[in-house]
C-alpha cells in the first residue's frame, strides 16, 4: 500500500490538472471588458445604420456594456473602414456595413490604407435586401420602361442619386444602366435620407435605395417604386413589380449587412461574437423589425461571411470595369 500511495497521488494530481486545463480551454474568453464601438459607415437613418441600431442595443443588453453607434461616412465608406482595420484586434471595435464593403474596396483598388483581405475578419451576415428604383412623383413616370425612355430621350441628362461612391446603390445603379444601355450622372451623397429627401424634390431623377430605407417614403406616397432588384418581389412591397417583371428580363441584385472584425482579433472572440450576434438575430422582436423594414434576416458562420465578401470584391471589381467607374 505504502508503494501505491505515490503512484495514486501523482494519479490523481494528473487528473486535476488535466480537468483544470480542459475547462480553461474551455471557457468563454473575458469578453467585453469595456465599451464596444460600432463604426457605421453611413448617416443615421440610413439602412446600415438602422441594421446597427437593431443589432447594437440587444448586444449591449446581453454584455452588460455599453455599445456605441459610431457613425462615419465619408469616402465611399473608406474611413469607416479604416478606423476599423487599425483598431486593436480585441472585439472592442467592429465595423456594422453593407455589401458597400465589397463595392468600395474593389473600386479603390490599390489606393487603400489596409488590405481588403487580411486586415479584416467577419463574424456574421445579419441580412440580405433587394434595392428598389425610386423617382420623385414630379418626374412624370411610373414605370421601368418609361423611366428608360426618357433616360434615352435625355441622352445622359439625367442624374441618379447614391450613398456614395462605390455603395450598394452606386453598383445597383450602375448594373441598372448596363442592363437598360442608358446614360446617367452619377450623384454620391452620405446616406439614404439625403439621396431620397432629393429625389423627392426633384433634383436627382432616381435611385435605387435599400428597401429599409426607402419604404416608409413609398407607404407614404412621397416617392414612387417602379420595381426591386431581386428575382421575386419584396414582401414588404408585395404590390411593386420586380425589375425583371418591369422590362429588363434577367436584371437582378441583391444587397447584404454584416459585422466585420479587426483581421487579427482571435478566433475565440469572433467565435463569441458570432453566436452572440447570431442570438440576437433570432429574437423576434430583431427579426420583427428587420422582416418589416424589407429585409429577409441571414445568420452565417464566420467563415461563410468572408467567403462572401471575398467573391463580392471580385464580381464588383469586373463590374466596374465594364460600366468604366473609376475611383475619383
Amino acid at each position: 500500500m505504502s508503494r501505491a500511495l505515490p503512484i495514486l497521488l501523482a494519479l490523481a494530481t494528473a487528473a486535476v490538472c488535466a480537468g483544470a486545463n480542459a475547462q480553461s480551454t474551455s471557457r468563454e474568453p473575458a469578453f467585453p471588458t469595456r465599451p464596444v464601438r460600432i463604426v457605421v459607415p453611413f448617416t443615421a437613418g440610413s439602412a446600415t445604420d438602422i441594421i446597427a441600431r437593431v443589432v447594437g442595443p440587444k448586444l449591449s443588453e446581453r454584455w452588460g456594456r455599453p455599445v456605441v453607434i459610431d457613425n462615419r461616412p465619408s469616402a465611399g465608406g473608406i474611413i469607416a473602414f479604416s478606423i476599423v482595420a487599425e483598431a486593436a484586434p480585441d472585439g472592442h471595435t467592429l465595423l456594422v456595413t453593407g455589401s458597400n464593403f465589397a463595392g468600395s474596396v474593389a473600386l479603390f483598388a490599390g489606393k487603400l490604407p489596409f488590405d481588403p483581405i487580411k486586415d479584416f475578419s467577419g463574424i456574421t451576415q445579419f441580412a440580405t435586401t433587394p434595392l428598389v428604383l425610386v423617382v420623385g412623383p414630379s418626374l412624370g413616370v411610373k414605370t421601368v420602361k418609361e423611366l428608360i425612355a426618357l433616360a434615352r430621350e435625355k441622352k445622359g441628362q439625367l442624374n441618379f442619386a447614391s450613398t456614395g461612391i462605390g455603395s450598394g446603390p452606386h453598383y445597383g445603379a450602375e448594373l441598372f444602366k448596363l442592363a437598360a444601355g442608358i446614360g446617367a450622372v452619377h450623384v454620391p451623397y452620405r446616406g439614404s435620407p439625403e439621396t431620397l429627401t432629393d429625389v423627392m424634390s426633384g433634383r436627382v431623377q432616381f435611385v435605387l435605395s435599400p428597401v429599409l430605407a426607402a419604404t416608409p417614403l413609398i407607404r407614404s406616397g412621397r416617392v414612387l417604386a417602379l420595381g426591386v432588384t431581386t428575382i421575386e418581389r419584396a414582401p414588404a412591397l408585395p404590390e411593386v413589380p420586380t425589375i425583371a417583371e418591369a422590362g429588363l428580363p434577367n436584371f437582378e441584385y441583391q444587397g447584404w449587412y454584416g459585422m466585420l472584425a479587426p483581421g487579427r482579433t482571435p478566433r475565440p472572440i469572433v467565435n463569441l461574437l458570432n453566436a452572440d450576434a447570431g442570438r440576437v438575430l433570432d429574437l423576434p422582436e430583431s427579426r420583427e423589425r428587420i422582416t418589416g423594414l424589407g429585409a429577409a434576416v441571414k445568420r452565417s458562420t464566420p467563415e461563410a461571411f468572408d467567403k462572401l465578401v471575398h467573391e463580392e470584391i471580385a464580381t464588383r471589381t469586373k463590374v466596374w470595369k465594364a460600366a468604366g467607374v473609376k475611383a475619383e
